[in-house]
């Protein structure tokens, strides 16, 4: 019985992971190579001049640096406000608290196409527009509802005696949370870190919307401007690919204990 939830799992992993593998072996091929049938696994010889290549024909330096400036930005923002709503919302007992706070949870059921026309005309009214302004502020405004939620989870699992100790020693709340509830909170933080980079990274829907300078592009609409003029060059296409994917794949490979860490300690108390 074990052995086989066992093999269930390595053959989940494998629709996972094949996709991935696929890419990185296609982006060191020439184009002949990738459509081979039988598959070839292992380029013979790799073909490392597709990323130069690849990664030249547009200004990918330049949607590099685009992309990394709202990354760090977005990163920042969510990270400390979420982090200081959800003390607000479990360690700080208040009228309304958790009314307000079961309102904001409501949000969550709100599909994301309902509000992308009515935020889109607010920030044009702003002046906002083709700026990254849209896509940096709201990070700075509670950081997500999500990743609010993440964090006072986690909050909640962390003694009250802790509190009552700082408060006899002559803390306020702003020292308990600088000096006691981020720094025991590495793990749920780097968790809301994790997902606030690969989204910001990822993100395609944002920057399309709210950008129309090519020197404004990020590595999302980059990839998809060099998916139009090179559909054919399959082997660009591969190496660009998987130059905008490895960062996504390294950062969660480092953080990825603290992530499963994080993820299991938020869900011990409700």
């Amino acid at each position: 019985m074990l052995s086989a939830g066992y093999g269930a799992l390595i053959l989940i992993s494998a629709m996972f992971i094949i996709p991935f593998i696929w890419l990185i072996r296609s982006s060191l091929m020439n184009l002949s190579q990738i459509f081979t049938m039988p598959p070839e696994w292992i380029p013979a010889p790799f073909q490392w001049d597709n990323f130069r290549r690849a990664l030249t024909v547009l200004p990918f330096d330049t949607f590099f640096t685009n992309t990394i400036i709202i990354v760090v930005s977005v990163l920042i923002g969510t990270v400390v406000t979420s982090s200081v709503a959800a003390f607000g919302f479990s360690r700080i007992s208040w009228k309304g608290r958790d009314t307000l706070f079961a309102i904001l949870m409501t949000s969550m059921m709100l599909p994301a196409a309902v509000t992308i026309i009515p935020s889109f005309l607010g920030w044009q009214m702003l002046g906002f527009y083709d700026t990254y302004y849209p896509l940096i502020v709201p990070a700075y405004f509670g950081g997500g509802i999500f990743n609010i939620f993440l964090l006072r989870q986690f909050y909640l699992t962390i003694p009250r005696d802790f509190d009552e100790a700082a408060f006899v020693d002559g803390a306020n709340y702003f020292q308990i949370y600088i000096k006691i509830i981020f720094p025991l909170s590495r793990s749920a933080i780097i968790v809301v870190a994790l997902f606030s980079f690969l989204g910001s990274w990822n993100d395609f829907m944002g920057p399309l919307i709210y950008l129309k300078s090519d020197k404004l592009f990020t590595l999302a609409l980059g990839l998809q401007m060099f998916q139009g003029s090179y559909t054919a060059q399959w082997d660009l296409l591969m190496a660009a690919s998987a130059a905008v994917v490895l960062p996504c794949v390294i950062v969660f490979l480092i953080g990825q204990r603290y992530f499963l860490e994080g993820i299991t300690l938020t869900g011990l108390k409700g």
